[in-house]
């Protein structure tokens, strides 16, 4: 029984690993012209959210490599008087920390891979506060299902996280696939706050992330 659910595992991993490669090698391929143009549409949509509007504690990221770019949003949230937070890797804990930046080119150094992260001055900020949480990804189904970059941080940060909190994940077209490889699937609940009642295609999964994308979906 270990050896068949060994295997399983190791299969499940490996579809993971392929499908990751496959989105991200589509992500890297776009010209910079359509991401900067895509990136400014999926911030707009962003932006109107009525749940991003009444919040004032937003947990977002920066975006690194081929990713939506999130500089104008992170901007948007300080500008807008709403407190930011950003992520940096407790690599001793394997957890990420909230911490608060109030000056994007002053309060970032680079981290694992070059990733912006919050210097270890930022004051840490509790994971209750996060009124608004923006998550990254590499691949999401039209459902909402969500696939990392493998090191599992978000899957146990959103674990943590006050189920009524509005989650929303930003995704290039390319990025909304037909299936993540899993064991099973997950029930999807009803959704606690009303973000399906806003203007912007987006939807729900078992971890209420909403999908905002740059266009209707191309499944893989």
């Amino acid at each position: 029984m270990r050896n068949a659910d060994s295997t399983s595992e190791a299969k499940l991993l490996s579809a993971k690993k392929a499908l990751r490669a496959s989105v991200i090698a589509r992500r890297d391929a776009l010209d910079a012209e359509t991401r900067r143009r895509d990136s400014q549409a999926i911030t707009a949509k962003l932006l109107a959210l009525p749940e991003y509007r009444a919040a004032g504690v937003v947990c977002a990221y920066a975006s690194f490599g081929s990713e939506f770019d999130t500089a104008t949003f992170c901007s948007d949230v300080i500008a807008a008087g709403k407190r930011l937070l950003l992520p940096r890797i407790n690599h001793a804990a394997r957890m990420l920390e909230l911490r608060e930046v109030k000056n994007l080119r002053g309060d970032l150094v680079a981290g694992v891979w070059g990733i912006r992260e919050p210097a270890e001055r930022c004051p840490i900020v509790p994971l209750a506060s996060v009124e608004f949480l923006l998550v990254p990804g590499v691949a999401f189904t039209a459902t909402g299902e969500r696939l990392g970059y493998g090191g599992g941080f978000y899957d146990r940060l959103l674990s943590g996280l006050n189920a009524k909190t509005p989650r929303v994940a930003a995704a290039f077209a390319l990025q909304v696939v037909e299936s993540i490889p899993t064991h099973s699937p997950f029930p999807i609940p009803h959704s606690p706050f009303p973000i399906s009642h806003s203007p912007s295609p987006i939807t729900h999964h078992h971890f209420n992330i909403a999908i905002v994308r740059s266009v209707a979906p191309r499944c893989l």
